[in-house]
């Protein structure tokens, strides 16, 4: 991988977000006997067909290591600290403007949807498709990109600066 696809998929958090996900992944981590005994539990009810509380708890602890395991990924690749330079280009991190072909503009900061829970500013993923196409650009740069509902829609880069929580 080179350096530059590495940046590209390392998430940007501020210290008060990785504490905040740490916290909550110790949290599902040391409720996993919890889990397991409510497992057991409803195993002792009878008919595993039939035993809808036994099933809605196997459900659960899907969700719950789905969710270690995202949190696991995340907080090993993630870069955890000051924003980046202010060097107007683009990256996770930073907090960018981008104006739309009608005039609108839109402000939002690039990197782990998880700093939305810490902060009011929206959050887009580097890895989202208007992510991707602005990486590594700079203010003034127009870029055409193709939304999930397969429309060209075309930005201009207004501004980027980085994230100061």
């Amino acid at each position: 991988m080179s350096t530059t696809e590495h940046e590209a998929s390392t998430a940007w958090l501020t210290q008060e977000a990785y504490d905040r996900l740490h916290t909550e992944l110790d949290s599902l981590i040391e409720g996993r006997p919890t889990m397991s005994a409510e497992i057991n539990a409803r195993r002792e009810e009878g008919d595993l067909k039939e035993n809808g509380g036994y099933h809605a708890a196997k459900e659960e602890q899907g969700r719950q290591e789905a969710r270690i395991r995202q949190l696991e990924d995340l907080l090993r690749g993630a870069h955890v600290g000051e924003a980046p330079s202010d060097d107007g280009v683009v990256e996770p991190g930073k907090v960018v403007v981008i104006a739309y072909d009608d005039g609108d503009t839109e402000r939002f900061l690039l990197g782990a949807r998880e700093i939305a829970a810490t902060s009011d500013i929206t959050v887009y993923s580097p890895d989202s498709a208007l992510g991707t196409a602005i990486m590594g650009r700079s203010s003034g740069d127009t870029v055409t990109y193709t939304a999930p509902s397969g429309a060209k829609i075309q930005v201009t880069i207004v501004e980027c600066t980085p994230f100061t929580g």
